[in-house]
């Protein structure tokens, strides 16, 4: 799940046959954990030998869920009997993440688990900052299973300067772009998925469904905007407000929000807001699942068009069958930690933290329980690998790619049933990104980078979404940007980026 506007992709190494990658911060405050007083694992039974814990564990929530206390006494039963340990579960509104978890990790309020990303709540800024403990160590010393489960450039993603500092959600590592659109509607006014080559040969669509359906947003927009998967097959990030042309193999750097195909973006996207194509509160819009939910959302854009992903959006949809309409091919980013748990400075219990994460990602009971919800309530089996959500059923987050190993998940309806086996195929086929292998140390600028963050915080849900006239906001924006310090920061990366090019001889 990534947005280039907001994932400010920082750090990128390379491993084995996937095209891993490396963020790299300073590593201040990520030293090995302490154990607990009474360290072990389980017993072979199944009946711990440990003291009771309790564990709080924040992750992002699309759509808050009517019944999250009934899963939550429901995953307790199982992790009370495995490791004697509670599980307090705090979703969070996807929106707003960042900003609750900065304000809490800020105020050293007690977590143990916590989610993060190269794209949200980003792991290498937070490792610089000291949030999140080393893990390796408590990997080889808890979840002995949990490691041996993906190979080591899996592992490699969630890595700084050689040190795991999260569990990466394994799942796809690869990126395609395109809309998500409900079938009803692209029949019902004629749209051919042929004719779609680019994002904005969707208008013709947006027009006749606007003036024929008065109740439908054509296009569903959250603050986090539309022009980072947009560009996406365009421009890779690497930091903040810098990136190459994907594939560029002389490395130059652009400054992103400067590029002609970033500035093209703008007035288009605006013209669709002011036309109603887009939903008119998308620059406060914390998240659009909601409103998607309602069935009302005709189209959404996304950058990551996975094996299965109609059936896995018909849920969003509003149980309504969804197309795919592709307007990039396959990309394999030099960075991809769109998903992964990391445990918290703060943890009283880090060992049974592991422990926890190495159930999450290896107990099929408990992974569908928190995916899908408890069965004959939540979701009803179709067969013996999919599952149905029951509307209105109380707890339906369609999310399992933020808890853990998706590939011990059940399908859902629709979704084929190699979808599985594809995804494992398109992982190992694609081709690794030009980037792939160099690391950047952001140290050097990383208060320049804070305040950019902070200028991209007051600009960028305005502009990216067409809510703002560009010609009003776009040249203060730069502005200000340049201010904050754009100019140190790309002048350090394409330092850092050529010297790496000279080693390695390219």
């Amino acid at each position: 799940m990534t947005a280039l506007s907001n994932g400010n992709r920082l750090r990128v190494t390379m491993a084995g046959l996937l095209c891993a990658a490396m963020l790299s911060a300073c590593s201040g405050g990520g030293g090995a954990a302490k154990p607990e007083a009474q360290p072990g694992k389980p017993a072979d039974n199944g009946k711990p030998d440990l003291k009771p814990v309790e564990l709080i564990w924040y992750y992002p929530m699309n759509k808050m869920q009517q019944d999250q206390k009934t899963i939550e006494e429901a995953v307790n039963k199982i992790t009370k009997e495995k490791l004697n340990a509670t599980i307090k579960m705090g979703p969070i509104d996807i929106g707003s993440y960042e900003q609750k978890m900065n304000t809490m990790v800020a105020a050293n309020e007690p977590m143990d688990i916590i989610w993060t990303s190269h794209w949200n709540f980003k792991m290498d800024q937070n490792v610089a900052k000291g949030a999140f403990l080393q893990l390796d160590d408590l990997i080889d010393k808890n979840a002995p299973k949990l490691k041996k489960s993906r190979p080591e450039s899996v592992w490699n993603f969630s890595k700084i300067d050689g040190k795991t500092y999260a569990v990466l959600s394994y799942q796809t590592v690869t990126e395609r772009s395109g809309f998500l659109v409900q079938k009803r509607y692209a029949d019902k006014y004629g749209l051919n998925p042929a004719d779609i080559k680019n994002p904005f040969d969707m208008e013709s669509f947006f027009a006749k469904l606007k003036a024929g359906e008065k109740d439908v947003i054509p296009y569903g927009i959250s603050r986090l905007g539309a022009t980072g998967g947009m560009l996406n097959p365009i421009l890779e990030g690497v930091t903040s407000g810098v990136s190459i042309y994907r594939g560029d193999k002389s490395l130059k750097l652009v400054p992103t929000y400067e590029t002609p195909e970033y500035k093209d973006l703008l007035p288009k996207l605006h013209d669709w807001f002011k036309k109603g194509y887009i939903n008119q509160d998308a620059a406060t819009s914390k998240s659009i699942t909601e409103l998607q939910m309602t069935g009302k959302v005709a189209a959404i854009f996304h950058n990551v068009l996975k094996p299965g992903r109609e059936g896995e959006e018909r849920v969003t949809m509003g149980g309504n069958d969804v197309i795919a309409l592709y307007t990039s091919g396959v990309t394999l980013p030099a960075i991809n930690l769109s998903s992964a748990m990391g445990i918290s400075r703060n943890s009283k219990n880090p060992d049974r933290a592991m422990m926890f994460l190495e159930l999450l990602n290896s107990d099929k009971e408990l992974f569908n329980l928190i995916s899908y919800g408890i069965d004959g309530k939540h979701y009803n089996k179709v067969d013996a690998d999919h599952v149905k959500s029951i509307p209105n059923g109380g707890y339906a987050p369609n999310q399992s790619w933020v808890f853990g190993n998706v590939f011990n998940s059940y399908l859902q309806e629709g979704q084929p049933s190699g979808t599985w086996e594809e995804t494992q195929k398109l992982n190992e086929s694609a081709n690794p990104s030009v980037l792939t292998g160099f690391v950047f140390n952001l140290d050097p600028v990383k208060t320049e980078i804070a305040n950019m963050k902070a200028v991209e915080d007051e600009y960028l849900p305005s502009l990216s979404t067409g809510t703002v006239d560009p010609a009003q906001k776009y040249n203060e924006f730069i502005e200000k940007y340049k201010k904050a310090g754009q100019p140190k920061v790309m002048a350090e990366v394409q330092k850092q980026l050529d010297a790496w090019k000279a080693k390695q001889g390219k």
